[in-house]
């Protein structure tokens, strides 16, 4: 008799006398064979789409060489950006990752990216869900240790990163890269009058096309205590700010590591850093240091 597995959104048939070990010893074999390409920096990747309710996350996985359970991050974008971010900043992180035994999965929020979603539906609510989405799927995954997931965001990424630690449990270890916890601090008032009178405001950006910022987002902005709901989080925090970051002061990492109720978190500053940590400049010594940061962050709490 045959019967059907589901396992990276592909059906597979195994047979019925298999035991559990011995299905999910093939699925290994099958899928390593079938679907990972390597990376140039290290690790070997793979593309998904994870479904969640009406629409597709575009997703990519990336994964050590090798056989094991590896601990896992979901890698949270900000605004404007997409899941390999600023200066490909994602992909590299990916990669360094990958060397040191961590597997990770970066996504595309709805409206962003490779995302066909309407961004005019992108709010909290929906980020956070797009996070325990991915979270989900790599619990899913045979490579993964599912007690060892941490995430992280950069700028509005780390909004969501905080927010989704705080409401899910499966999260071990939380980061954020110039992290806003109240990003009604940045809202013009204009920019609400004219969401409430249109259904959304229209975000002008100099680096990409703009943006219709739906009203739900500013509702769940003007109502959510993103700290409050950090609070609630088991997991330890390290929170990533910059001394010349004119977007997201740099006190506000103190405000997050403050809200932490773990003894292990901690708040950085990164002298002269922007919001973007220099990454298009030719001396990446700010973002290479920022990314060893941050894997030896992690290396340590999903040990």
């Amino acid at each position: 008799m045959i019967k059907v597995l589901e396992i990276y959104n592909i059906e597979v048939m195994v047979t019925e006398q298999m035991t559990v070990k011995e299905e999910k010893k093939w699925l290994k074999k099958w899928t390593c064979r079938k679907r990972w390409k390597k990376t140039k920096l290290g690790g070997k990747e793979m593309t998904v789409k994870i479904a969640n309710g009406n629409y597709e996350i575009p997703a990519i996985i990336t994964l050590p060489e090798g056989a094991g359970l590896f601990p896992a991050v979901v890698m949270l974008h900000g605004t404007g950006s997409d899941k390999n971010e600023v200066g490909g900043g994602y992909a590299m992180l990916a990669s360094a990752f990958a060397k040191a035994g961590i597997a990770s999965i970066r996504i595309d929020f709805i409206g962003s990216g490779d995302s066909t979603g309407d961004y005019k539906n992108y709010n909290f609510t929906t980020a956070v869900a797009d996070a325990n989405a991915a979270c989900d799927y790599l619990a899913k995954m045979p490579e993964i240790n599912r007690d060892k997931i941490g995430i992280m965001g950069w700028s509005q990424g780390g909004t969501i990163a905080l927010l989704a630690a705080g409401q899910n449990p499966a999260f071990q270890s939380a980061l954020t890269w110039a992290g806003e916890p109240d990003l009604s601090d940045m809202l013009p008032k204009e920019a609400y009058e004219t969401a409430q009178k249109d259904g959304f405001y229209t975000m002008e950006f100099e680096w990409r096309t703009a943006l219709n910022v739906g009203l739900q987002w500013f509702k769940e902005v003007e109502k959510t205590d993103v700290l409050k709901v950090f609070a609630n989080s088991k997991a330890p925090v390290l929170a990533i700010n910059g001394t010349d970051d004119t977007a997201v002061a740099p006190e506000k990492a103190g405000q997050i590591k403050a809200a932490s109720t773990h003894p292990q978190s901690k708040a950085l500053l990164l002298e002269k850093a922007d919001h973007t940590f220099h990454i298009l400049a030719d001396d990446k010594s700010t973002i290479e240091g920022l990314i060893k940061t941050t894997v030896d962050w992690f290396g340590e709490t999903l040990k």
